[in-house]
């Protein structure tokens, strides 16, 4: 979906066509992965957000066959034919049913999100949007993962991303703020991480 805040394309989206990666956020997760060590061979993998692919195809690439990954959005892959250890759901990740889908290829032991809400340019609005969104995936993640699992978020810039680090810390071991260099100048976007999911968080889940 485009952005407001993204310009025209750059090295990274020339690089990812090159590559073949629908889109250049791949280098974004390449970054995490190469810093936090998130996927690892064998595992089972919830990509939330996950079209247009790149996140998916870069995990699948990762795992070399092992393993298995459940793709999730609102919007169908631009990828054909995924391997026998990869399922997507087109649905919304909040609804029910969905989760309940979800669920059935779990536990999991990495939810990664590069989701993003619908802008509006108006950017209090976009990062209060992007707050819930994200909320939305935490309680998610504190059902699917096994313990010692971890989470990976993309969150608008605005303030709120403290709360989500303030969960995270309280959910695992480890908490985190990233911003990898792939992502834009002009963008408002950095990721929040949680690593080492202790006991009992799926417990944590609130509204707000």
């Amino acid at each position: 979906m485009s952005s407001p805040y993204n310009s025209g394309p750059d090295f990274y989206a020339v690089r990812a066509k090159k590559e073949g990666y629908p889109a250049r956020s791949v280098y974004k997760l390449e970054e995490i992965q190469t810093k936090f060590h998130i996927i690892h061979k064998g595992g089972r993998l919830l990509d939330i957000g996950a079209a247009p692919g790149s996140w998916t195809l870069y995990a699948l690439k990762l795992l070399q066959g092992s393993g298995f990954i459940t793709a999730v959005d609102l919007n169908p892959l631009s990828v054909a034919n995924l391997p026998k250890n990869a399922i997507f759901l087109q649905g919304d990740v909040t609804h029910t049913e969905i989760q309940e889908r979800l669920a059935d290829h779990g536990p999991y032991d990495l939810v990664m999100s590069d989701a993003a809400p619908h802008t509006t340019g108006n950017r209090t609005v976009d990062a209060g949007r992007s707050f819930q969104l994200v909320w939305d995936i935490l309680d998610v993640a504190s059902r699917l993962l096994r313990p010692q699992g971890s989470v990976v978020v993309k969150i608008f810039q605005g303030g709120d991303e403290k709360q989500i680090l303030e969960r995270l810390r309280e959910e695992y071991a480890t908490a985190k703020a990233f911003k990898p260099k792939a992502s834009r100048k002009v963008s408002i976007e950095t990721y929040c991480i949680g690593l080492g999911k202790m006991g009992g968080a799926e417990n944590k889940a609130r509204d707000r």
